[in-house]
């Protein structure tokens, strides 16, 4: 019987690095783009899947959505041997030029969420490790000049909405509590964008002693009053569906580099 009561996993069925998207289908998407893939485990909104990428290996778990049960996520994998955990989701842009399809390499993330505050003071830093942020920093400009010499401008930084930008952004756990002061105020301290999950990864990841990281997708803007699901049937606006596949291409190569 597995010793993880949420991930149903046991020590050694896990590989040392993982990639943790939110949303379960996006495990399959990002196994699509591996050499090679094996389902593990799936358990509410829990799905695991160990694959391989340019001789690496490596596993997929989803975290559903919010701090809590990306806490959950961490200490379980961490519990089972893994190493590195890199977040590959999405995010609202919160400044003027952060568009939609524009990817965010995070610096570091504010804690606007009480999960990571059950651990830890607020005033801890949630932020990556050095490693694991160059490696996405480095994969992510690698993407572009690979990019750029096929004369694929479009979905490289270079091109309209979809540049990657590096910085800090903030994890809130109110979705729909994020008013128009929270906006003005996160904006005003030059905060990228607004996701649900980072700070608590990092602050476990740091806790823990392991390695961890994030590069999201944006799929609206707060600022120009631009929400994910607004203007169609689909979560994602197709620019940012598109570039979700961008992202999942620099994770992978950051992964293979560590």
């Amino acid at each position: 019987m597995a010793n993880q009561p949420h991930l149903l996993v046991d020590e050694g069925d896990l590989h040392e690095v993982a990639l943790i998207p939110g949303n379960p289908d996006r495990v399959d998407r990002i196994a699509d783009h591996c050499d090679e893939s094996e389902s593990v485990a799936r358990n509410r909104e829990y799905r695991v899947v160990n694959a391989g990428y340019e001789g690496v290996d490596l596993t997929i778990c989803s975290t559903g959505i919010g701090c809590p049960s990306a806490a959950i996520a961490v200490e379980e994998l961490h519990n089972v041997g893994v190493e590195t955990v890199i977040r590959v989701g999405t995010c609202g842009g919160l400044q003027t030029d952060v568009e939609i399809g524009d990817m965010v390499v995070a610096t570091g993330s504010a804690k606007a969420e009480g999960t990571s505050k059950r651990y830890e003071s607020g005033t801890y830093p949630a932020v990556p490790d050095y490693g694991t942020l160059s490696a996405l920093v480095d994969a992510a400009e690698a993407n572009e000049e690979r990019a750029a010499s096929d004369g694929t401008t479009e979905g490289t930084s270079g091109g309209a909405g979809s540049r990657v930008h590096v910085g800090p952004i903030v994890s809130d756990d109110a979705y729909y509590n994020e008013s128009d002061e929270y906006v003005a105020d996160w904006e005003a301290a030059g905060l990228l964008a607004v996701e649900m999950e980072a700070s608590a990864v990092f602050s476990l990841a740091r806790r823990r002693g392991m390695n961890a990281g994030a590069i999201c997708t944006v799929d609206g803007n707060l600022i120009a009053g631009t929400q994910k699901g607004a203007d169609s049937e689909e979560e994602l606006p197709e620019k940012a569906r598109n570039n979700v596949g961008r992202a999942i291409d620099i994770a992978l190569d950051a992964v293979a580099s560590l």
